[in-house]
């Protein structure tokens, strides 16, 4: 038995996605970076998606399940998958929470609480616009906020993030920062899915949970807790390819 994650960047419908275009952030800290196109999904396939997990009986977890299956022994549903979203961008609150509301799901969102924006900005679909506090407050009957750093969610290269290189007493500060806001103070999702064994010492020392990697595939009680497995579902994927993901 184990449990299938899912992660989410952002929501785009197909005839407004061009995926030869990627995607500038748009994001508070002065930071300049592309969303690459296999972060995005259709609406169309999320829809699609979500009404399979419905309608084949997937049972939702949240993160107190999730610390419970690794911390208390306690069993999770045989069918589990839990849903989450980096970087809070727009289609987060214009796409995927009515949809998920619809169907009576909830989601983890990892916030880069430096990233948000003070005042609301109109949706673009060229870009990857940042939400407000106000925006994730609207949502917190579908969404729990989990931390995903307050400043350090930056590249250095193509295999290294700002968080790797700065020292463990600046990554301990900037947990505390994010943690200041996003009301899941002990779960968290590496930037980039990169990280190194330091970083991973830091959680532990501050006492994180749970921690979620890049890396595909199932979760088992075998995983360790601080690097559990994300699946990326990309816009050019089919049901049956989504379906493996789940399991089935």
């Amino acid at each position: 038995m184990g449990f299938t994650t899912l992660v989410y960047h952002e929501i785009r419908k197909k005839a407004e996605f061009n995926p030869e275009s990627p995607s500038a952030i748009d994001v508070t800290q002065d930071y300049n970076d592309i969303l690459p196109s296999p972060l995005f999904v259709t609406l169309e396939h999320f829809e699609e998606q979500m009404r399979y997990i419905h309608n084949e009986g997937f049972h939702i977890l949240t993160v107190d399940e999730v610390k419970n299956y690794y911390y208390a022994g306690i069993d999770i549903p045989e069918k589990s998958v839990l849903i989450t979203f980096d970087d809070c961008y727009q289609s987060m609150k214009k796409y995927a929470y009515p949809i998920l509301k619809e169907y009576g799901f909830h989601a983890v969102s990892f916030v880069v609480t430096g990233w948000l924006h003070e005042v609301g900005k109109g949706f673009t679909p060229e870009r990857s616009v940042c939400l407000t506090k106000e925006d994730l407050t609207e949502m917190t009957d579908v969404f729990q906020y989990a931390n995903h750093t307050d400043s350090f969610h930056q590249r250095t290269d193509v295999k290294t993030s700002m968080m790797m290189s700065t020292t463990d007493e600046e990554f301990a500060q900037d947990l505390d920062k994010c943690n200041k806001y996003v009301p899941v103070k002990d779960v968290f999702a590496y930037p980039f899915g990169l990280f190194n064994d330091r970083n991973v010492n830091v959680l532990k020392e501050k006492g994180f949970k749970l921690a979620f990697t890049t890396e595909t595939g199932p979760n088992t009680q075998e995983t360790d807790p601080l690097h559990l497995r994300r699946n990326v579902v990309p816009y050019f994927i089919d049901m049956d390819a989504f379906t493996k993901i789940l399991g089935e």
